[in-house]
């Protein structure tokens, strides 16, 4: 199903996957994946465990090779040249055993058509007073806060969060949904894994829903959370086991 709304217009627009298998030591992890996405707002993947969000994105950002299938980004396959155009954050931090400016300007020096102010964002992820600190100073929240800024610092047409918010301090996820919110006006698209149904709601604006490493589900959020289609869907949002 093709999510439907006003968009920016972009090469990189509409991301297509077409079949999309994946198959790791003869057990087929991804099956048959079929959506089209515009470069609209948030869209969130959820499900259960095990359901394949991660490789699924994975497969999105061009790490993984396909088994069968194909990904499209407007007329560009799925490789190094969407790649350069998109950023990840991961729910484990990755950073440079730096101080926090330094990780910025390490990306800014690998990108100098970057128009970014390092400052300005360190102000949006509220990291200004520790950008001088050593990134092993930093809690949880405020490192995954310095991934995200770092992420931007190349000015991404798309950024993948994979639970990029998952078992962080509550003021540390209003900040980073905050900054979500402002940079998909600038026209970024965004594709988050949660497992939260509460943030979901709040900042979705259409959903995948995967299980057993199919989509079961792709339609706008509203519609979805109104009256979810499939039966694993309906469990999950009740917080029922899906087995």
């Amino acid at each position: 199903m093709r999510m439907s709304s006003k968009a920016p217009k972009s090469h990189m627009f509409p991301i297509v996957v077409k079949n999309l298998s994946l198959e790791i030591n003869k057990k087929i992890l991804l099956n048959n994946l079929t959506c089209e996405l515009t470069a609209h707002g948030i869209t969130v993947i959820m499900g259960p465990n095990g359901a394949g969000k991660s490789l699924f994105v994975r497969c999105l950002h061009g790490l993984t090779k396909l088994t069968n299938g194909g990904i499209l980004y407007g007329n560009l396959p799925v490789g190094a040249a969407t790649r350069g155009r998109q950023s990840m954050v991961f729910q484990s931090p990755k950073l440079l055993r730096r101080s926090v400016i330094e990780n910025l300007r390490f990306v800014a020096n690998l990108n100098k058509k970057n128009n970014q102010n390092l400052l300005e964002l360190l102000k949006k992820t509220e990291l200004s007073l520790l950008k001088d600190q050593h990134v092993s100073t930093l809690s949880g929240g405020e490192k995954q806060r310095l991934s995200l800024a770092r992420a931007l610092v190349s000015n991404p047409e798309i950024l993948f969060l994979d639970e990029a918010t998952s078992s962080l301090d509550p003021r540390s996820v209003s900040i980073i949904e905050d900054l979500m919110e402002e940079i998909k006006l600038k026209n970024v698209k965004i594709i988050l894994i949660t497992h939260d149904v509460n943030q979901a709601k709040r900042i979705a604006d259409d959903i995948i829903f995967m299980n057993n490493g199919e989509i079961r589900e792709t339609r706008l959020a509203n519609d979805f959370f109104a009256d979810p289609h499939s039966q694993e869907a309906k469990a999950f949002l009740k917080g029922d086991l899906i087995i």
